[in-house]
C-alpha cells in the first residue's frame, strides 16, 4: 500500500467539498480532494437544482464564471404550492428572484476551481477506512482500480455525504462529535431531469404539491423546456414508491406529454437538525454529512459552500499551529449555528410538527397562511409571525382544522425558542453539555406538543 500526505484532505467533490478545497488550496495547504466517481462523471448529483435569490456564495473561486456556466434560469420569483387532492394552489411571490442550476455543469465548474487554486484532484478514489492515531483522525485509507492509498493529513474534512462511511469507520468516542444519527432522519429521494416540446407557462416558479408520507414532489424550471422533477419520502414513514409515484403525477400534466427524461438519479438527503457538533480532533464533517440542509425543503447549497469554506479556514489554523483539537476547530461548530444552523433548527420544529399530523390538515392550513409567511415558514428565517388581522383570516379560512391551526401556532413559538437557543450556541467545548441539555429539555416540550415520536 502506497501513502501520499496532505495537510489537508478532502472527501466528497460536492459543493461543500469543492468550497473547501479551493479555500484550503487558495490558502496556501497542500490539500487533496478525493472523489468516488470517475473524471467524466463528477458533478452528476441528484438535487433539486434551485438557490434562493439571497443566497451567497464565499468568493474562493470564480462566482461570475459559475453563474454563466451553470445558472441555467435565473429568474425564479415565486413558489407555486398544489393541494395533491383538490388541484388548488397558491402562488406566493418570493422577496428576491432566485435560480436554477444546471447541477451537472455547476458540479464540474466547481471541481474544475479547486484545481485551478491548486488542489490535487483524485477521481475513481473510494474510502474504505479512516486512521485514526493518538485519538485523533490521521487520514484515509482508499483503493482506485485496485491499487491501495493511504491519504495521512493533519485534517480530514468529511464531505462524502448523507450517511458517510467516513463516520461509521471512525471512533468518536471521547469527542463531541455528533454520534445522534439514525436513517429515519433522513428522506429518500428520486429526480428525473425532462425536457418537453412546449415551454411551460410556469418557468418562473418553483412548484412544490405535498404527498403522503410527509413528502413532497417538485417541479423546478431548469429553462421553460428543460424541468427538474422529483420527490423524497422520510424514511421514518412507510416506504415509497418513488418512480411510480413521480410517474403517476407526471401523467395527469399535459405539459409533459411526450416528454423525453433526459438524466435520472436518487439519493438519500438529511431532513434533520444540523450535527450539533461536526468537529474531532483532526476531523470535520461539512454539508450533507452533517445536516446542513433546510429538512422541510431539501435546499442546502449555499450552506454548504459556506460551510465547506469555514471548516477550511479553521483547517488550515489548525494545519499552521499543529493542533487539530476539537477546541482548535470548535470556532466551525459556532459559525455555522449562528448562522444557517439555527434556521435549519427551527425548520426541523415543522419538519417534527409535519410527521405527526394528516396531510390534508397542513394543506389547508397552509393554503390559509398569508403569502409572507409561507415564504418564512419555508426557511427565509425558520419562523413565522403573525398579526391579529392575519390570524384571525387564517382562522376563517381553516374552520374545521382549528385545532391543527392552532397547534401550528404553538409550534411555531417553540421553533422561535429554539432559534433564540442556537443564538446562545457555546463558544467552547467546555459549555456544550449544557447547552444541549437545555436544548433537548425544549425539544421534550416540542414532542409533548406535537404528539410526535422523538426524532433524537
Amino acid at each position: 500500500m502506497t501513502a501520499e500526505q496532505y495537510d489537508v484532505v478532502v472527501v466528497g467533490a460536492g459543493t461543500a467539498g469543492a468550497f473547501a478545497a479551493a479555500t484550503a488550496a487558495r490558502e496556501g495547504v497542500s490539500t487533496a480532494l478525493l472523489e468516488r466517481k470517475p473524471e467524466a462523471d463528477v458533478g452528476d448529483i441528484a438535487c433539486g437544482d434551485a438557490i434562493k435569490g439571497t443566497s451567497s456564495f464565499p468568493d474562493v473561486i470564480d462566482l461570475d464564471y459559475l453563474r454563466e456556466e451553470s445558472f441555467t434560469n435565473d429568474r425564479i420569483t415565486s413558489a407555486r404550492f398544489e393541494a395533491p387532492r383538490t388541484g388548488d394552489r397558491i402562488d406566493v411571490p418570493l422577496p428576491d428572484a432566485g435560480a436554477v442550476v444546471d447541477r451537472k455543469r455547476y458540479g464540474e465548474v466547481i471541481v474544475e476551481e479547486t484545481e485551478r487554486a491548486g488542489t490535487d484532484l483524485h477521481c475513481d478514489t473510494v474510502v474504505q477506512d479512516v486512521v485514526q492515531e493518538d485519538g485523533r483522525v490521521a487520514g484515509v485509507e482508499t483503493v482506485r482500480k485496485g491499487d491501495r492509498t493511504t491519504y495521512e493529513a493533519d485534517v480530514v474534512i468529511d464531505a462524502a455525504g448523507s450517511l458517510s462511511l467516513l463516520q461509521d469507520k471512525t471512533d468518536f468516542e471521547g469527542t463531541t462529535f455528533d454520534t445522534n444519527v439514525d436513517y429515519s432522519q433522513f428522506c429518500s429521494a428520486y429526480r428525473e431531469v425532462l425536457t418537453v416540446d412546449e415551454p411551460v407557462d410556469w418557468d418562473d416558479s418553483l412548484v412544490f404539491k405535498p404527498t403522503d408520507e410527509l413528502g413532497y414532489l417538485w417541479y423546478f424550471p431548469r429553462t421553460s423546456t428543460e424541468i427538474n422533477a422529483g420527490l423524497g419520502f422520510q424514511m421514518n414513514k412507510s416506504p415509497m414508491e418513488l418512480v411510480e409515484v413521480l410517474k403517476n403525477d407526471l401523467r395527469q400534466r399535459p405539459e409533459f406529454d411526450g416528454a423525453t427524461v433526459k438524466s435520472k438519479l436518487g439519493a438519500a438527503l438529511p431532513t434533520r437538525r444540523p450535527y450539533d457538533s461536526a468537529v474531532a480532533p483532526g476531523f470535520m464533517a461539512v454539508g450533507d454529512a452533517a445536516g446542513h440542509v433546510n429538512p422541510t425543503t431539501g435546499g442546502g447549497i449555499p450552506g454548504a459552500a459556506k460551510a465547506g469554506h469555514w471548516a477550511a479556514k479553521k483547517a488550515v489554523e489548525a494545519v499552521s499551529s499543529g493542533d487539530a483539537s476539537e477546541g482548535r476547530l470548535w470556532e466551525y461548530n459556532y459559525k455555522v449555528m449562528r448562522d444557517f444552523g439555527k434556521r435549519f433548527a427551527a425548520m426541523d420544529i415543522y419538519n417534527i410538527f409535519g410527521g405527526a399530523n394528516d396531510v390534508d390538515d397542513l394543506v389547508n392550513v397552509l393554503t390559509s397562511m398569508p403569502s409572507q409567511q409561507i415564504v418564512d415558514t419555508l426557511g427565509k428565517e425558520g419562523t413565522a409571525s403573525m398579526g391579529l388581522g392575519l390570524k384571525l383570516k387564517a382562522i376563517l379560512k381553516t374552520h374545521g382544522h382549528w385545532d391543527t391551526l392552532y397547534d401550528l401556532y404553538r409550534t411555531q413559538q417553540k421553533a422561535a425558542e429554539i432559534k433564540d437557543l442556537y443564538d446562545d450556541y457555546p463558544s467552547s467545548p467546555t459549555e456544550f453539555e449544557a447547552w444541549q441539555d437545555t436544548r433537548d429539555a425544549l425539544m421534550d416540550e416540542v414532542y409533548a406538543l406535537t404528539g410526535a415520536e422523538p426524532k433524537y
